[in-house]
């Protein structure tokens, strides 16, 4: 009788020391990588085929671009502070856009090519980060996306564009430092932030130039990456102009992208700039 009051009262006790084990065997796991690299070459590896694993995006995507800019004064630049909305066919970044003024009027149906590192506004939202800065103007349509190299059917993760300077856990991110190997202007990465669990991109620094009509300016961008039908997208571009040209208040552009959605088809007009006049009145809003 002695004996089984004893197992009785001691039962519970055993129960609560198994669940709190089990609680923390389960946040220990939690706590780890998805798959742990062990250099930071592998690091970087793993983040740039966490976000290519997205790829390709959708064939197409309409999106919301707006930029800011200040005066040397440190006012509104009213010239160059702009809203567009714009329809992208992604295989070769060609698109429709129409800027949207105050007042919810519409322009003209403009035709437009966004791109990284070129004298047009930067995008789309669903860019391939990891991919050089083109060297000349891209012609449409453009190549197939590359896919990652293939050894024996296994991707290969080895670093050949960048070399890697330090890859540190800072928080719930895992920080990368960068360094190009060749071709500075073209492979821009700087920094990369990804989930330390997951290795999904959050955000990334990178080089970039700002086009005037007459010359082009270093610019560094801080991309900040969220998420849209279950793809990567740029949110926010933070850029600063390294030239001594622009006063402290001109030298900060930003730009956002809003309403991020992936139609399912877009007519073909929308990207043959001599038909627009054919088809004014049948322009997107």
């Amino acid at each position: 009788m002695e004996a089984y009051v004893t197992i009785v009262a001691v039962a519970p006790f055993f129960l609560r020391l198994l669940k709190l084990l089990t609680i923390v065997l389960t946040s220990a796991l939690l706590a780890l990588p998805v798959y742990a690299a062990s250099s930071p070459e592998q690091t970087l590896g793993l983040i740039r085929h966490t976000f290519r694993s997205h790829r390709p995006p959708p064939p197409f995507v309409r999106y919301t671009l707006t930029r800011r800019q200040l005066t040397n004064e440190g006012f509104p630049d009213f010239i160059w502070t702009y809203t567009y909305h714009i329809w992208c066919r992604t295989s070769d970044n060609a698109a429709l856009g129409r800027r949207v003024f105050r007042g919810g009027s519409y322009g003209s149906l403009e035709f437009l090519r966004p791109t990284f590192n070129a004298a047009t506004d930067p995008g789309p939202p669903t860019a391939d980060l990891f991919e050089p800065a083109p060297a000349t103007k891209q012609a449409t349509p453009a190549p197939i996306f590359d896919r990652l190299r293939e050894i024996g059917g296994v991707e290969a993760l080895g670093e050949t564009d960048y070399q890697v300077l330090s890859a540190v856990t800072e928080g719930e991110l895992i920080h990368v430092r960068l360094l190009p190997r060749r071709e500075p202007e073209r492979n821009r990465l700087r920094e990369l932030f990804a989930d330390r669990r997951t290795y999904e991109l959050k955000k990334a620094v990178a080089t970039d130039r700002l086009f005037t009509q007459f010359q082009s300016y270093p610019e560094l961008y801080t991309l900040t990456l969220g998420a849209a039908g279950g793809y990567p997208v740029v949110t926010a571009i933070h850029g600063v102009v390294d030239d001594s040209t622009f006063d402290e208040a001109a030298r900060y552009i930003d730009y956002t992208f809003t309403e991020i959605s992936f139609p399912a088809t877009m007519p073909d007009w929308y990207f043959e700039p001599s038909g627009y006049g054919a088809h004014a009145k049948e322009a997107p809003q």
